[in-house]
């Protein structure tokens, strides 16, 4: 068999997987769920056997014809790269441990095989983008996704807020994909081209305004601000949290909310300078306001959500300062650690009887060791602790901000600072100290089918950032705009500066955030942050009001457009244009209608006068 046919194989196999759950297993729950984790397992083995026959092999397609309308001609291909095929693996193994996980977590639910067939197809959606030739295609799998979050996201749709959440997801995420399609649009008008090869191209041999191609970047980015939760479309990301825990690691570690990251390194030859300075900085302050809410937040999830945020601001970021490479390799590290502590934080919630406020907890530790040390160590990672795999990644983009820009080097320190400060209060409110309740009290560990999941993606968490990622990313990633965004002089000691220089800020923010923590909530009955803060707490625990505002302006203005247009509709096109031309009509009719009597005399003489009528106009 060719090799090149493995791929599509992995990519239908949870497509297949949905289709017959949905069709013919919704009666058996463990077979449903069987063929869904037996799908996506069998499609990371079929990645690993991939990748041993072909290697991390040059770029190279595989394409079958699709459309052609006039000048548009687009196939169904998929793309083979070394940042395809490892985020192939990552999607199938996080989702691996994440489907095996939910057959636990789930087990109980009454809806399972409607679950298991929308992760299914989540799995899909998510390969779909990785593999992807061309921008038509991407953005056919870039709904699909969009489609199969808003069904996992608003899975428990019975509970009204598990629908808005939903909803809201759906319709931020569409805001995003309409500059995105916008974008697309102006490529294909441009290039001649949806294939992303032939697109790149194209940029190259560019002969057009600067400008014009820096707003083509800007548009492609609007999709990346949406799945990726960038400001200002981050609001719909902690009301994800209403999902299922297993969803919200699937959402919020390799999949979903990294799609957009994914997609700015594949299609990083389109931004320009310009575009990228706009990219670093929305990235910078997402992850800078991001880290700020989560010092406040109460729920475990949500603190998880907001910490996911904002290292989608430091990865975003790392793309606008010229550094792919680093973006993609925090993005693999934290998928690890994220998958790792979502999962954690719902065997957490699972043993307190589905509690959620970290303030109902405590004294976890002891109770349910598995799950504590596993979850310490995704902490670690995620604090950038050496030698965990999040402090090589998170430490290659601090050094890209120290070599670009001075001012988002510092945010970067800050939000280090903070990650460790939110993380640690979690830990020691949830798991030090006593029993907060008497679901706490009472806890357990849980069961061997969720926390061997936690020992895997711990083991990653940990040998992560030593396994040669970065260096097969560079490989990949290695482009005009990363080889002439510095001088040679800085490319060549560059590296000797900036690297140590962040090393050291960063193990710096780590001892910060970890003693204000240790200092505050090491033996905190509660929390003493809204005293000292006051105001300003307030404000971070309502996420500073960011949808109360949006509620005041854009769903207002939405509300206020929605009624003139009904109002329009009622009023002019159906009044005056529909009613209007039917009375004129009807009227019309019943005038000629007093013509037609069924009278021979009557037709005689109105004939007998039409002709009189006639020769008068003639004679006279």
């Amino acid at each position: 068999m060719n090799p090149d046919f493995i791929p599509w194989i992995i990519l239908f196999l949870p497509l297949l997987a949905a289709v017959v759950i949905a069709l013919f297993t919704q009666h058996d729950r463990k077979l449903s769920a069987g063929l869904s984790v037996g799908a996506v397992v069998a499609g990371f083995v079929l990645s690993l056997v991939f990748i041993k026959l072909n290697g991390w092999a040059p770029a190279h397609e595989v394409s079958v014809a699709w459309l052609t309308i006039g000048d548009l001609q687009a196939d169904f291909g998929l793309h083979f790269d070394p940042l395809s095929l490892l985020m192939m693996l990552i999607v199938t193994g996080v989702a691996s441990a994440i489907h095996i996980y939910s057959w636990g977590y789930m087990s109980e639910d009454r809806s399972l095989p409607r679950y298991f067939a929308c992760l299914s197809l989540f799995t899909f959606s998510m390969l779909g983008i990785v593999l992807a030739n061309n921008f038509l295609q991407l953005f056919i799998f870039w709904e699909l996704v969009g489609v199969s979050s808003y069904l996992l996201i608003g899975f428990w749709f019975e509970r009204p807020a598990a629908a808005d959440a939903g909803k809201k997801a759906f319709i931020t995420n569409r805001l995003g994909d309409f500059g995105f399609l916008l974008g697309i649009l102006t490529a294909w008008a441009w290039f001649g081209s949806l294939n992303f090869a032939e697109v790149n191209k194209g940029v190259a041999d560019w002969k057009g305004e600067h400008w014009l191609l820096t707003v083509a970047g800007l548009l492609i980015f609007c999709g990346a601000m949406g799945k990726s939760a960038q400001f200002p479309l981050h609001v719909w990301l902690p009301d994800a949290m209403e999902g299922p825990t297993p969803v919200s690691a699937l959402i919020h570690a390799a999949t979903m909310v990294a799609a957009g990251v994914y997609m700015l390194c594949r299609v990083f030859f389109i931004f320009t300078p310009d575009a990228l300075t706009v990219i670093a900085w929305i990235g910078g302050f997402t992850a800078l306001l991001s880290a700020v809410i989560a010092v406040q937040q109460d729920d475990i999830k949500r603190i998880l959500a907001y910490s996911t945020l904002s290292q989608l601001g430091y990865m975003v970021m790392a793309v606008g300062l010229h550094g792919p490479t680093q973006a993609m390799f925090h993005l693999t590290t934290h998928a690890f650690f994220k998958a790792l502590l979502f999962l954690g934080a719902g065997s957490v919630i699972l043993a307190v009887h589905h509690e959620q406020d970290i303030w109902k907890m405590g004294g976890l530790r002891t109770k349910m060791p598995v799950t504590f040390w596993t979850f310490m160590v995704g902490t670690l990672a995620l604090a950038g602790v050496p030698p965990f795999s999040g402090f090589y990644s998170k430490d290659g983009i601090l050094a890209q901000a120290a070599q670009h820009s001075l001012p988002l080097f510092v945010v970067g320190a800050v939000v280090a600072a903070l990650t460790t400060f939110y993380m640690f209060r979690l830990v020691f409110v949830a798991f030090l100290g006593k029993s907060r309740s008497e679901a706490a009290g009472h806890a357990q560990e849980s069961p061997p089918v969720m926390v061997w999941p936690l020992r895997i993606l711990a083991f990653f968490s940990v040998v992560g950032g030593l396994i040669g990622i970065e260096e097969l990313y560079g490989t990949q990633l290695a482009t005009e705009h990363t080889e002439h965004a510095v001088s040679f002089g800085q490319q060549l000691i560059g590296p000797f500066i900036h690297a140590p220089l962040a090393v050291g800020v960063g193990l710096l923010a780590v001892v910060i955030g970890y003693a204000a923590a240790y200092a505050l909530y090491a033996k905190a009955a509660k929390d003493p942050l809204p005293e000292k803060l006051g105001a300003l707490s307030r404000a971070m625990r309502n996420r500073f009001y960011f949808d109360e505002l949006y509620q005041a302006t854009v769903i207002r203005f939405h509300d206020f457009l929605a009624a003139a247009a009904d109002w329009f509709d009622r009023c002019v096109i159906a009044g005056v244009g529909v009613r209007g031309t039917h009375g004129t009509t009807e009227l019309a009719g019943r005038a000629l209608r007093l013509l037609q009597t069924g009278n021979l005399q009557t037709y005689a003489f109105i004939f007998a006068l039409g002709v009189a009528l006639v020769l008068y106009m003639v004679l006279s």
